[in-house]
């Protein structure tokens, strides 16, 4: 007579990352080292959550993780606590332990939840839920090299934005500077500072495009839009530009309208509207798939 196999739920400590990332590796994004997994798990911010998601484990194995990211805040001006959902990933042979991970995550009550790049087959599961979208419609940019307008000064070096930033987006900053895959400019106007966030994404398997995920001040983001293409070109090498209005604004006339982008979802415990859900201190700034 043979005997199903125990699988345990467990909450991922520190002390588990380094398998965590082995077993995102092999069977999530090989794209990915196991170290590489295991430290970009480890958020560049403080947070007072001692977890980094959940894990299954069966014979002292991995066999499932649904890895998080914790923050006290959702972003600059923000004041709640956030979970981001991140990889979830389940061995064929236990799948249905599945939503034992996702109850897990549920039943943290205290935390607004995101899930900013859900799988196909996870969105309906997440609407069920009670998940909400995001508004991702905006626009795709071809990065130009043409001149910007004078007055327009653009700060990349890390003492240099901590010279430039203040308050929040300056705390911020710092919570972020040394993530994997977030990127950081700062356009100057009149001296006045415009933090642009973003990382360069992969589609069809071309790394040709940047994505901004965060703006602080949409109205000069307009303004210093080509400096800001030009640089991504120029020094980043990306030809390419996606854009979100939710977070940017309208794109620049040399733009192609996307009525949306890959999907962003988001439960909020308060009723506080989607739009208000933030992609900083999240896996986009911390995961450099």
């Amino acid at each position: 007579m043979t005997h199903a196999t125990r699988v345990d739920l467990a909450p991922i400590t520190t002390d588990d990352l380094p398998r965590v990332g082995e077993f995102l590796s092999v069977h999530l994004d090989s794209s990915l080292t196991p170290a590489q997994w295991a430290r970009s798990l480890r958020p560049t911010w403080s947070t007072s959550h001692p977890d980094h998601g959940f894990l299954l484990v069966a014979d002292g194995l991995v066999v499932g993780v649904y890895a998080a990211f914790y923050s006290e805040t959702g972003g600059p001006g923000r004041d709640r606590p956030v979970c981001n959902l991140a990889a979830w990933c389940v061995l064929e042979e236990h799948r249905g332990h599945s939503l034992r991970l996702v109850r897990a995550m549920l039943a943290q009550r205290d935390r607004e939840l995101t899930d900013l790049s859900p799988s196909g087959t996870v969105v309906p599961l997440n609407e069920r839920l009670g998940f909400r979208h995001l508004d991702t419609s905006g626009a795709l940019a071809v990065n130009l090299p043409l001149p910007s307008r004078r007055g327009i000064r653009l700060v990349t070096g890390h003492a240099d934005i901590e010279a430039t930033l203040t308050g929040s987006d300056l705390a911020a900053y710092r919570d972020h500077a040394g993530s994997a895959a977030a990127r950081h400019v700062v356009a100057v106007i009149d001296e006045r500072p415009c933090w642009v966030v973003f990382r360069a994404v992969r589609r069809k398997g071309l790394r040709l495009f940047a994505s901004v995920i965060h703006v602080s001040d949409r109205e000069l983001f307009r303004a210093a839009a080509p400096a800001v293409h030009r640089h991504l070109l120029l020094a980043h090498r990306l030809p390419l530009t996606l854009l979100q209005t939710r977070v940017s604004g309208p794109g620049p006339w040399h733009s192609v309208p996307l009525r949306a982008q890959r999907p962003a979802m988001y439960l909020s415990r308060a009723g506080l509207p989607p739009e208000s859900a933030s992609y900083l201190y999240s896996e986009l700034t911390q995961v450099p798939w």
